[in-house]
């Protein structure tokens, strides 16, 4: 069967929670198969947006739609994976059995779980209590539970905060290496230089979506080589309500 080329599709999502409204009107889809980040200042939605993504946030107005039917539904919940900022594992379980337990809810083998430790760079940790585990590694235990599934769409909120450097650089490398083997991922950071790892970006702010573009759409549009810079110059021109200021593409 054929996968969607379209992996998330949404027109005029909305979403309030009492009088505040989190997204504004957002219209933007996401290529299958390709990496897309989803950055924006803290309180910019970014989270919502996810929540949205992965079928656990209400919409207020609009649609979401996630390889090809509406986000949440039954079908997805073996095709969409999820990792929150918060890593969801048991630190009284090795690695292995927590990996091993998420995998038996998706009917993995024996061979997939170690696949998925492998993949994070924890096969040497894999009897250890998650408890026992760095921060760096305790968060890529998460990312192993999920990825055992093998799902076509992974979703993955801030993974890298916290991180040293040299663990940020070894996880976007396995990112990339998913991308290239078909995986869609969407990945949130506030960290802009994490951006130039993307193959498209989504900036929010304030719960808009200021523009679609790649990362050097947005080096050329802010008007710098400097990801930060040229997203801040993208903000102010937002506020200043130019008419030349980028928009979702």
């Amino acid at each position: 069967m054929s996968l969607p080329s379209k992996a998330i599709e949404a027109t005029g999502l909305h979403i309030s929670r009492g009088r505040s409204t989190i997204l504004r009107g957002l219209d933007f889809t996401v290529d299958a198969g390709r990496i897309t980040g989803l950055l924006g200042p803290s309180g910019s939605g970014k989270t919502t947006l996810m929540r949205a993504v992965v079928g656990v946030q209400r919409i207020t107005q609009g649609t979401i739609n996630v390889l090809g039917k509406p986000a949440g539904s039954a079908p997805l919940r073996h095709d969409v994976g999820y990792v929150t900022q918060g890593a969801s594992v048991y630190p009284d379980l090795s690695v292995e059995a927590n990996v091993r337990y998420f995998g038996a809810m998706h009917g993995a083998t024996a061979a997939d779980t170690a696949e998925a430790i492998d993949a994070v760079g924890l096969k040497a940790f894999a009897r250890q209590k998650a408890a026992d585990l760095s921060g760096g590694q305790f968060s890529r235990v998460s990312l192993a539970c999920a990825l055992v599934a093998r799902p076509q769409l992974l979703v993955l909120d801030e993974p890298t905060v916290g991180l040293d450097p040299v663990l940020r650089a070894e996880l976007w490398d396995r990112f990339a290496a998913m991308a290239a083997a078909g995986t869609t991922l969407l990945v949130s950071s506030h960290v802009m230089e994490e951006a130039s790892h993307c193959s498209s970006l989504l900036l929010l702010r304030d719960g808009l979506l200021l523009a679609q573009l790649s990362p050097a759409e947005l080096a050329e549009r802010g008007r710098s080589d400097d990801l930060e810079r040229a997203f801040l110059t993208i903000i102010k021109a937002a506020d200043r309500g130019d008419a030349e200021s980028p928009v979702a593409s």
